[in-house]
């Protein structure tokens, strides 16, 4: 049986840089990145990628109180996405629409909020909020959304490190191919920057990254980079059938060609560049492309040393014949979005279609030699010839892997 050809027809975004396609994507051209410093329980004053989106557009404050900010971008980023489909929640089936998130981790917010607030109290139960339980159940902001949209279809999330982003969209095309959805929304979200723990981890590790410059404390790639600025933010897509998609003359701003996910099985936090690079490559061959039909690599670079240095080793393995292969990274930008950061990254690249601009990665004063692949993209736009394909890498702990591919449709 041949499967149907999925389409992306709409995208819903907020960014620590932009709260839209177009204001993120003029972004990450002319150089703007969005880190700022705040004051983070116990830690005292951090880096961290904060989205400024008005929460009030689509929701009213008590349900504000009662939710999450998880649930927030996830409802924020629906609307914005549907919206720019041009589908009407309204008037179709939604017994038939799937909500699919993507998340790194959910709940820790919450409960370290409330454990807190009963420290206040000498640790009286009494004072537990009685919405903790759907506050961090793992499902909450696909569920979230689908409260506020009234989609009545299968709505939860997908698990993934920071693979996650692209595994919502992965999921979203399968669904949507065996027939069990006919429309669907997936990306993936992240509040991360509102843990405290994620923060401590990350400096425990040493692995969270500092300078006198937020702007440029994310520097992948970079010599002198020393790690991780943790980001909040979400980007959702519309999904349909091509035919779908047709029928209803919808914008498409491209087809998902291939993808692939696996495991390292080698190391909780260290990366494998062997298992990143058969990734790529079975992705590849599930396009049915060949290394020099992509045009852009975004790689999920995340400023730590170890980490840089395996990933261009993997891609250069699998691109080093590829003259119009160009490289970038985004979170130079917007920092390390967590769940959301494989979907972020590939909405910021999905404009190269149109317009052949393949944005830089930012903050490379001083290029690390073991990161030094061929047309890496650095500190300034280029126009490529043509954009074909683009390849989006996002990996996560425990060593799961993921390589999505769009391509610019083609009738």
């Amino acid at each position: 049986m041949e499967l149907s050809r999925i389409v992306i027809t709409g995208v819903g975004l907020t960014a620590p840089n932009g709260n839209s396609l177009s204001e993120f994507r003029s972004n990450l051209l002319n150089g703007i990145a969005g880190i700022s410093r705040t004051e983070i329980r116990y830690m005292g004053e951090v880096l961290a990628g904060i989205c400024d989106f008005d929460p009030l557009r689509y929701q009213k404050k008590k349900e504000l109180r009662v939710g999450t900010r998880a649930g927030s971008i996830s409802i924020y980023c629906s609307r914005e996405a549907l919206k720019d489909s041009g589908v009407d929640i309204e008037s179709i089936n939604r017994d038939r629409v799937g909500i699919y998130v993507g998340i790194t981790e959910h709940g820790n917010v919450e409960t370290e909020n409330e454990i807190h607030n009963i420290s206040q109290f000498d640790y009286d139960t009494k004072f537990w909020t009685h919405h903790h339980n759907p506050r961090t159940v793992a499902n909450n902001p696909a569920g979230e959304a689908s409260l506020n949209l009234k989609v009545t279809g299968p709505a939860y999330t997908i698990g993934a490190a920071c693979a996650a982003g692209n595994l919502g969209v992965v999921h979203a095309l399968q669904m949507l191919q065996i027939g069990e959805v006919d429309f669907a929304i997936a990306g993936g979200v992240s509040e991360s920057i509102h843990t405290f723990g994620i923060f401590a981890g990350f400096k425990s590790q040493g692995a969270l990254a500092d300078h006198a410059d937020p702007n440029k404390a994310s520097r992948p790639f970079d010599a002198d980079r020393n790690g991780i600025v943790v980001s909040e933010g979400g980007a959702l897509y519309t999904l349909e059938r091509l035919e779908d998609a047709q029928a209803r003359d919808a914008k498409i701003y491209g087809e998902i060609a291939g993808y692939h996910v696996n495991s390292d099985a080698t190391d909780y936090v260290l990366p494998n560049p062997e298992r990143q690079t058969q990734c790529m490559r079975a992705a590849l061959k599930k396009a049915n492309l060949a290394p020099n039909d992509i045009h852009i690599v975004n790689t999920h670079a995340t400023a730590t040393p170890m980490g840089d240095i395996q990933e261009c080793q993997a891609i250069a393995e699998v691109f080093a014949d590829c003259p119009d292969t160009y490289v970038n990274n985004t979170k130079g930008f917007i920092g390390h979005a967590m769940g959301a950061a494989g979907a972020l990254e590939l909405a910021g690249n999905l404009p190269a279609f149109e317009d052949r601009i393949v944005h830089p990665s930012i903050n490379v004063d001083s290029l690390d030699p073991k990161c030094a692949i061929p047309n890496l993209v650095l500190n300034q736009s280029i126009e490529a010839k043509r954009v074909d394909a683009i390849l989006n890498n996002s990996f996560g702990m425990l060593g799961i892997n993921s390589a999505l591919i769009v391509k610019s449709f083609l009738d």
